[in-house]
């Protein structure tokens, strides 16, 4: 199976800090791949490396066949990369269906001049937004669709920001810690939606996630990091059991 992103080598330093010491990582086509470790572990520094938040010190990625290390967000944005926030970043007085346009912007091609003349092209590239923006919302398991966001309860905003990711046609979706605050029911609904997003959608997905029921449940491979280098990858099962793993989580390695 292709991967739809490989990562070589890729460091990232602060100054004297080293956050990330030369990870090599690969998404394959259509599979789930969490990465945990402790909290300082360098995974959201990765995240956002992937995402083109920072650029790496060195190494490369790779999305689709093409190298993208170089690239902003934007542009990876339009290469099938779509991403979600530990920190919930919804526009809070606009509704969730105008949130979930505001992440079509990369896919739309209508001009500024034709929106004000109303041109025919414009005005149906706008409803077939609208309706695909209704769909997504649909997806997510969604209804306030006029509501604003800052309006809706918690684990509607975490959908909503997800339909907002889904609304630029990624290939390859990253969700950062997106069961954080959740209740048990809202994090096992999340859980099944993350599942739609490959089965239903043909989607990757890279995830971080502290809840490790979760992880464990949904992944097809877990890589762990930890003072910013890889320690252990493989299937849930495997990495649950790896030593090194216990061994940063816990403080000691277990014995007997």
């Amino acid at each position: 199976m292709a991967n739809v992103l490989e990562a070589r080598g890729i460091t990232k330093a602060f100054g004297g800090l080293l956050a990330v010491n030369a990870v090599d990582f690969d998404i394959p086509e259509r599979a789930i791949v969490s990465l945990i470790g402790p909290n300082g572990a360098g995974k959201t520094t990765f995240f956002n490396m992937v995402s083109g938040l920072y650029t790496p010190t060195r190494g490369r990625f790779v999305l689709t066949g093409r190298d993208i290390t170089k690239m902003k967000p934007h542009q990876r944005a339009q290469m099938g990369l779509g991403r979600t926030f530990q920190n919930i970043r919804l526009f809070g007085t606009m509704s969730a269906v105008d949130n979930v346009l505001a992440g079509m912007h990369v896919r739309l091609k209508g001009s500024i001049l034709g929106a004000v003349l109303k041109m025919p092209g414009v005005r149906r590239e706008e409803k077939e937004a609208r309706e695909k923006a209704h769909a997504l919302l649909d997806f997510v398991g969604l209804r306030g669709r006029e509501t604003f966001a800052k309006n809706l309860p918690y684990g509607d905003q975490r959908r909503l920001e997800i339909a907002r990711a889904l609304a630029s046609d990624p290939k390859l979706l990253l969700l950062d810690e997106p069961t954080a605050g959740m209740n048990p029911q809202e994090t096992a609904r999340l859980t099944e939606l993350i599942g739609r997003l490959r089965q239903e959608r043909g989607l990757s997905v890279l995830l971080i996630e502290h809840e490790m029921r979760v992880v464990m449940s949904i992944s097809d491979r877990v890589t762990v990091l930890d003072h910013g280098e890889k320690i252990s990858e493989g299937t849930p099962t495997e990495v649950r059991q790896d030593e090194r793993v216990i061994e940063a989580y816990l403080g000691t390695a277990r014995t007997g």
